[in-house]
Order: C-alpha cells, then sequence, then structure tokens
C-alpha cells in the first residue's frame, strides 16, 4: 500500500462539478492499493501518515506532524501509483489491487484516519479534478 502525502495549505476534489472533499491546512493522501495489500497494511500506513512529520515547530523543522497542528486529512484513491514504469512508454497496472478490493481498503484507510483526525475523501473510481496548494512544496511516498 502507497501513500504519497502531500503538505497543503487547501486541498479539494471536485466530481461533476461538485465538491466531494475539501481541507485547509493538513495532508492530501493519493492512496494507492497493491494486490497483496490487507487491513494490517492499511491500519499501519494510516499511522504512518498521520504521525509522520512534515509541519514545522517553532524553529522552522519539520517536527509536527498533522495531529499536533490540528489539520485534516484529504484521501483520494490513486490507482496509477502502483503502477510498473520500469520500461517502455507505457505504465503496467498488473501490481494493483482488484478495483473491489481496492474500494474495500481505500474505505477501510479512510474510516481508521477518520477515527484519528478529521478526514475528508475524494470519490473512489470517479473521474476526480484534484486541486491543491502545496506547501514548501513538501511531498513524501510513505509504502508499507
Amino acid at each position: 500500500m502507497i501513500a504519497l502525502i502531500q503538505r497543503v495549505s487547501e486541498a479539494a476534489v471536485h466530481v461533476e462539478g461538485e465538491v466531494v472533499g475539501q481541507i485547509e491546512q493538513g495532508l492530501l493522501v493519493l492512496l494507492g492499493v497493491e494486490k497483496d495489500d490487507d487491513e494490517a497494511k492499511a491500519k499501519r500506513l494510516m499511522e504512518r501518515v498521520t504521525t509522520y512529520r512534515v509541519f514545522g515547530d517553532e524553529h522552522d523543522k519539520m517536527n509536527l506532524n498533522v495531529k499536533q497542528v490540528e489539520g485534516k486529512v484529504l484521501v483520494v484513491s490513486q490507482f496509477t501509483l502502483p503502477a510498473d514504469t520500469k520500461k517502455g512508454t507505457r505504465a503496467g497496472f498488473s501490481r494493483g489491487a482488484h478495483p473491489a478490493d481496492a474500494e474495500r481498503l481505500y474505505d477501510y484507510f479512510a474510516d481508521q484516519c477518520a477515527q484519528a483526525l478529521p478526514t475528508e475523501r475524494g470519490r473512489f473510481a470517479a473521474d476526480m479534478k484534484v486541486s491543491l496548494v502545496n506547501d514548501g512544496p513538501v511531498t513524501f511516498w510513505l509504502q508499507v
């Protein structure tokens, strides 16, 4: 399971012109689910995401996590993250989870985040338009 996290001052997801998820300060989480992922991996990744120190302290050092700055999380499904891009000019998607499994684990991950802090989400398998202001820019790839 992969989370591409971006520290944002704002982010939103639109589906067919409607805002389905929106946050101010926090983390935009693009979530990719791989074939062998399960609830244990989803929970572990959620713990890493919500405790990863990407926000500045009083000395402007990245020592604070999203909970400590009272930020929010916006979780967006991203089936292209597990893509195989090692050769050629077109990605292979054989490493990604079956859509039903991916949706179940996406929902589980987002629900686990919501138990820890305010969480918004995109809409699984929708044609989403994601807008964000990456603060820094700060972007990290977390994988379990």
